[in-house]
């Protein structure tokens, strides 16, 4: 599993050579960053998965960001953002409004934005605006409680497929040390 991970990660020789990435060298060269093991993937698995639900591009800049401050695997945290994309986003993000909608308590259903009016565009972008304004509190709380509960999972399942990995692992060194014994 590890040798399969770090046959598709970069290198950290990649980064030296990197002329952009250069003046953050010191800081992205840290070992911790590169070395995978059940620790690093777990956390970095939790960081991909919080961050992925960020909106825009900031996804993979923000799973840098944690793999910095807690010093778990960089490319991997990076990678695990991937799971939001054009397919995935909006079906998280109705998921994410649900959760929030029912931690604050809100009983009104879901609130379909206003139709589009090229005849009144100023009267469409003020409706826009009220209608964006109204889901932002539960989105925001909902995305929050999403991307964590999400988090939590994945370095938990993580951190299990890594210990069921290597009691495998072991059983089968221990056959196979018995089984040549003889």
């Amino acid at each position: 599993m590890r040798r399969t991970l770090k046959k598709y990660l970069p290198d950290p020789q990649t980064i030296r050579d990197n002329p952009w990435l250069r003046p953050f060298a010191s800081s992205l060269l840290h070992p911790r960053l590169w070395h995978l093991n059940r620790h690093s993937a777990a956390g970095a698995v939790a960081a991909g998965l919080f961050c992925g639900l960020i909106p825009g591009p900031l996804q993979m800049l923000g799973a840098a960001a944690c793999a910095l401050a807690f010093r778990v695997n960089l490319p991997l945290a990076m990678l695990m953002t991937l799971y939001t994309n054009p397919f995935t986003i909006v079906p998280l993000y109705l998921l994410a409004y649900q959760i929030g909608r029912l931690t604050i308590g809100e009983s009104n259903g879901f609130i379909t934005p206003p139709a589009f009016s090229a005849t009144d565009f100023i009267g469409w972008t003020n409706a826009m605006q009220n209608w964006m304004l109204t889901v932002a509190q539960p989105l925001g709380i909902g995305l929050i409680m999403l991307a964590s509960g999400l988090a939590v999972i994945g370095y938990f399942a993580t951190r299990a497929a890594w210990r069921v990995y290597l009691i495998n692992a072991w059983r089968r060194r221990t056959k196979l040390r018995s089984g040549s014994g003889r």
